[in-house]
């Protein structure tokens, strides 16, 4: 059941706060082995080190937790759209 609950909570986030999602699209990692990546094309194992290690404070760390729950959750394909967008732009 706590599965359906993530699914649901990032489902709620998508609803609610598509400004976040946009911004966490764009975004790029600032330090480390994939400093300048995108947020959303990092690998899995790197989400799972911080899922384990600690997410950094701030909108990184909230761009990264989530990004985790997304990927986690396989549920990747819900910013394919806003990806799309944002290249328009």
């Amino acid at each position: 059941m706590a599965g359906g609950t993530r699914i649901n909570d990032i489902k709620t986030l998508m609803e609610n706060d598509r400004q976040f999602l946009v911004k966490m699209v764009q975004a790029r990692m600032p330090f480390g082995k994939y400093e300048g990546r995108e947020i959303i094309a990092l690998p899995t194992h790197y989400l799972e080190y911080f899922a384990r290690e600690g997410f950094p404070s701030g909108q990184l760390g909230q761009y990264l937790s989530t990004m985790y729950e997304i990927r986690t959750n396989g549920l990747d394909e819900i910013l394919r759209p806003i990806r799309n967008e944002v290249r328009k732009q």
